[in-house]
């Protein structure tokens, strides 16, 4: 007698969330034109880009945005990033949006900041939200416009109290003091060139 063969398994990718469906409804105004707006500003063609030289797996999404996961660079470091309609990710947005079902409804809520940004000038105001929020609270997103706009919790992100300013700032001066002078002081690299050992 021959061995028992073990229960087939499905073979294939993992059931879409329902999460990350097209929707089956007409969008809405505000949808559509956020669409258009995101094309022309050129972020959803600069989202589908970096999609591309990513490698990321393309499909589409609710909204009428882009799904682009598996994506190969480690920058910018986050679960997922939008850039226009584009929702890029390095996992696989399948299996993140199980864990998190929230996260596509936060990330959309960013590709209507790059609209009403006009694109590109999101990126500069963004980082700017993430210096103020690190700067008041030690924490990239929590005091970040753009983030409490998205839903701290629906990004994945915890809500940090701020911290007085003036500590703050004490802080922020001692280790951009750090960073300009090395931890060697201002002494660092006199000695190039003289011959003496280092």
């Amino acid at each position: 007698m021959g061995r028992a063969r073990p229960p087939l398994r499905a073979s294939g990718p993992p059931a879409t969330h329902p999460s990350l469906l097209p929707d089956a409804l007409p969008l809405t105004r505000a949808v559509t034109l956020r669409n258009v707006l995101n094309w022309v500003n050129l972020s959803t063609p600069l989202g589908l880009a970096l999609a591309g030289a990513g490698g990321c797996r393309l499909r589409r999404g609710p909204e009428r945005c882009f799904l682009a996961d598996r994506y190969r660079w480690r920058f910018p470091a986050a679960g997922a990033f939008t850039v226009g309609d584009v929702v890029l990710s390095r996992h696989d947005l399948d299996l993140l949006a199980a864990r998190r079902p929230t996260l596509v409804r936060h990330e959309l809520v960013h590709s209507r900041q790059w609209a009403y940004c006009w694109g590109l000038p999101f990126l500069p105001l963004y980082v700017a939200s993430m210096g103020w929020s690190w700067l008041r609270t030690g924490d990239r997103a929590a005091r970040s416009v753009f983030e409490r706009e998205a839903g701290l919790h629906d990004g994945g992100y915890a809500d940090v109290p701020p911290r007085p300013l003036g500590v703050a700032l004490r802080e922020a001066g001692a280790r951009l003091s750090l960073a300009v002078r090395g931890r060697r002081g201002l002494d660092a690299g006199a000695d190039v060139g003289t011959g003496r050992p280092r």
